[in-house]
């Protein structure tokens, strides 16, 4: 793993009303929240903060204890079962379940991507009914398996209005007999040891209701249009943000990052700007949180941080970091001295 991938681990990505919940639920397993946190760097106070973000290193330290402090491998996708339209955020979307199934499940998987970015969510059609499969995207290792039972179980909370028969595959084994896991989801089925970790959902057979069900139904179709288009801008603000972590350095600018995208520079300008964000204001957030680790947790050259975080040298590197901080890079270094490299 390079130092910039490393580093990335860092950075907030997740709500911390997810650990929130998580630590509830694994509260009701026999696993109390001190126990569960050791070694996160978590506490109450960010626990219960509604603005907080956890990173990549905080979810897999809290992922790693529960992984190894629980007795049933079915967990995960139980607490995945609690993350339901409102454990999300998610509301407005009662009377619409029956109106456009496919379109529902595409914005919910819109939606896990911005709310939960840990793993990637392929959508495809599949005759009458669609498939949804997870793909890797940061190195889960061992908790790969853990990860996407909670994604599984919370596509199958969500999608449950939708849908009454899913057919789950995951691509990695169970030591349980499969008939404990069916009893999770009722007259649906469980395999492993697939090719892939999807769900395939029949939807054919679904009612759709003749007339509207009157000022409800026009307000639920309202707000998940409005939704819609609030998650559509909120996954590329993501996209970016990731395109950034992964590339913090040259290859970061707006024209580059818009080209992978398969985007226009003026339309990923203008989606942003709808979102409430500026590209130069994403970019210098993350570049400031990487220089800042880099000074505190690296013996790094100052030269070699400028190259690495896409400055032309030293000095444009001091005076945008001044500008972030009202400290000089020298000065944080100074303040606190890195122990490695």
């Amino acid at each position: 793993m390079g130092q910039s991938e490393h580093l990335a681990y860092d950075m907030p990505l997740v709500s911390a009303r997810y650990a929130r919940r998580f630590v509830r639920f694994m509260g009701g397993k026999g696993i109390g929240q001190q126990t569960l946190l050791d070694g996160s760097g978590l506490d109450d106070a960010v626990l219960n903060n509604p603005d907080a973000f956890l990173s990549m290193k905080q979810v897999t330290a809290i992922l790693k204890q529960a992984d190894w402090l629980v007795q049933d491998e079915r967990a995960a996708f139980q607490f995945g079962q609690e993350l339901n339209l409102p454990a999300h955020g998610l509301v407005g979307y009662a009377f619409l379940g029956q109106r456009d199934p496919k379109k529902l499940i595409h914005a919910i998987v819109q939606y896990l991507r911005v709310s939960l970015p840990i793993m990637d969510i392929e959508l495809t059609s599949q005759g009458e009914g669609m498939a949804i499969r997870l793909h890797d995207t940061w190195r889960l290792g061992p908790l790969r398996a853990f990860m996407s039972k909670i994604y599984m179980g919370s596509i199958y909370a969500l999608s449950l209005p939708l849908c009454r028969h899913f057919i789950f595959e995951f691509d990695f084994p169970t030591a349980r007999p499969v008939s404990d896991w069916n009893a999770l989801v009722s007259d649906s089925e469980m395999h492993f040891d697939k090719a892939h970790t999807q769900v395939l959902m029949p939807l054919s057979g679904r009612q759709v209701p003749e007339d509207d069900v009157g000022l409800a139904y026009a307000i639920a179709r309202t707000r998940l249009e409005e939704q819609l288009k609030s998650a559509i801008h909120g996954e590329l603000v993501t996209q970016v943000r990731e395109q950034i972590i992964n590339n913090p350095g040259r290859g970061s600018s707006l024209e580059k990052i818009a080209m992978r995208l398969g985007m226009s520079t003026r339309s990923v300008r203008n989606h942003l700007v709808e979102s409430g964000y500026s590209f130069r204001e994403i970019r210098n957030d993350i570049r400031e949180t990487f220089a800042t680790l880099y000074l505190t947790d690296t013996s790094v050259a100052l030269d070699v941080i400028a190259d690495k975080l896409g400055f032309s040298d030293q000095a444009s590197f001091t005076r945008a970091y001044r500008s972030w901080t009202g400290k000089t890079p020298g000065d944080v270094r100074r303040n606190g001295p890195a122990q490695s490299s």
